[in-house]
């Protein structure tokens, strides 16, 4: 993975320091590097209570963090490859979304992951409560459900007395830093996805950052300038020249606004860029001109692919009164898209005041997604801390469950 910036910055002194002091207390910057025991002594264990033969179909429970990840993973891996099981997400209480989820599936051969950090996300347990209900009188007489949660929550109480199988989330991991932990291993594994090169790409661009590699320096200039500028440049877009990298961009999102949209510690100064993913070259038409011509308070980052796994390709016919466009006969699909990209490249360099930089990675494979998924990851931390906030906690996110929970107590 390359990482190729079109401004000029310099690296915060001191920020590689506390961030290196930071990986001793938050879980996610170990996960590159996990023991995998866990999940071979899990998958033992479905394979006794529910035959993994048997299950044709997995369906992950949770909201935001406890989704986004995995579902951003196994889309952007799913269409180049004929896995072992279909994945499905629940991941909203929309009740059409709901009943279009279960209508698809045969629930004696399905198995339920349901996930929640506390063990108690509201949205998880109705979900939850609703397949309950619909799985009672399974054919199989099996409990189709596996609970990954924190050690000790309500949730994993709660799978003790239904015999139901368990996993912990590993320590100190937020739910938006989960993908690389149980939450995202977990489903992916059994969707036939090779979770060891997904590990092996983030502790490569993790090397490539704690040991001055590519990463550190460019990660680190990318950071100080978006800090030091947020005032100015509060919007961050990340345009992805991929279709499969659409559950990315909404990862995204979810990782950089819940991280960093906060109140300042020890201040009362409220900071944040607001994220937006966009996907070429569809999105040049809905936002490009606002780009060039709109107001200058936005980053952009370009994401290509420099390996697309299929060599489609433009037929070589000339149609009557569009000769003009005689210039795409013969031209790879995949040259075309990333052509694309270049020329909007090109486009907003010419323009005044737009910082833009490019990252290339490789191919549509496992290794490459877990690159890039770090190193966002990296990036949200680095950006949090020049802005002096608490990365980690979602307060704002919390009064709206407390509201919600009290409109609730009032209706019944």
């Amino acid at each position: 993975m390359l990482n190729t910036q079109y401004f000029m910055s310099n690296s915060d002194e001191g920020l590689f320091e506390r961030i290196e002091q930071e990986t001793k207390r938050i879980g996610y910057y170990k996960l590159p590097e996990q023991n995998l025991d866990y999940l071979k002594k899990y998958l033992e264990k479905l394979d006794i209570k529910q035959c993994l033969e048997s299950i044709t179909d997995i369906v992950v429970v949770g909201i935001g963090g406890s989704s986004l990840g995995a579902k951003a993973i196994y889309n952007f891996l799913d269409p180049l490859n004929t896995l072992a099981r279909n994945l499905h997400f629940i991941d909203s209480t929309d009740p059409v979304a709901i009943n279009g989820c279960c209508q698809k599936l045969d629930l004696n051969t399905s198995h339920f992951l349901i996930i929640s950090k506390s063990g108690k996300t509201l949205e998880t347990i109705a979900i939850y409560k609703y397949l309950r209900g619909i799985t009672a009188n399974n054919s199989q007489n099996t409990t189709p459900f596996t609970f990954i949660t924190d050690k000790d929550s309500p949730l994993e109480a709660h799978a003790s007395e239904i015999d139901g199988l368990v996993v912990n989330i590993q320590e100190n991991v937020g739910g938006r830093f989960s993908v690389l932990s149980s939450v995202g291993i977990i489903p992916l594994a059994l969707a036939g996805i090779n979770v060891k090169e997904l590990l092996q790409g983030a502790n490569k661009t993790k090397q490539s950052f704690f040991e001055a590699g590519h990463m550190q320096n460019a990660l680190l200039k990318k950071a100080t300038f978006y800090a030091k500028n947020s005032t100015t440049y509060n919007i961050n877009a990340v345009f992805s020249y991929a279709e499969s990298l659409q559950s990315f961009n909404q990862w995204y999102a979810q990782l950089w606004g819940e991280s960093l949209g906060k109140r300042q510690l020890n201040s009362a100064f409220n900071v944040g860029q607001t994220p937006i993913g966009l996907t070429g070259p569809k999105d040049q038409h809905s936002f490009l001109q606002l780009l060039i011509e709109g107001t200058r308070n936005k980053t952009v980052t370009f994401i290509k692919m420099a390996h697309f796994e299929d060599s489609l390709t433009i037929p070589s016919i000339k149609l009557k009164n569009l000769e003009s466009l005689d210039i795409i006969n013969g031209v790879h699909f995949s040259n075309l898209i990333n052509t694309q990209a270049d020329a909007i490249i090109e486009s907003l360099r010419q323009s005044e005041r737009i910082p833009l930089d490019e990252i290339i990675i490789d191919q549509q494979n496992a290794f490459s997604i877990g690159q890039l998924i770090y190193y966002f990851e990296l990036l949200t931390s680095l950006v949090g801390d020049l802005l002096n906030i608490n990365t980690y906690d979602q307060p704002g996110v919390e009064s709206g469950k407390n509201i919600l929970m009290e409109k609730l107590k009032n209706n019944v």
